[in-house]
Parts: C-alpha cells; sequence; structure tokens
C-alpha cells in the first residue's frame, strides 16, 4: 500500500505540476514512475 500511495503522489503533482504536458511526455514520466514504484517493491520488500 505504501508503494501506491507514492506512486499516486507521484502522478497527482506530476498532472498538477505540469498541466501542459504532451502525452509523449506523459508516457515518458509515467514508464518512469513505474520504475521507482517497482524499485520501492524491492526496497520494501513485497
Amino acid at each position: 500500500m505504501k508503494v501506491y500511495i507514492i506512486w499516486l503522489i507521484g502522478v497527482i503533482l506530476w498532472n498538477f505540476g505540469y498541466p501542459k504536458a504532451t502525452p509523449l511526455e506523459d508516457v515518458i514520466v509515467a514508464i518512469l514512475l513505474s520504475f521507482i514504484s517497482m524499485g520501492l517493491k524491492k526496497y520494501f520488500k513485497f
């Protein structure tokens, strides 16, 4: 659940922080956030 909350905060910050982002930027950030969440899962040992 911790990883999901961190991911959700990242998505919200991205969407409100960069509202004029292009679709390509959105995809790139989504990929980066998925890698971060995978790393966090290993860190929290889920």
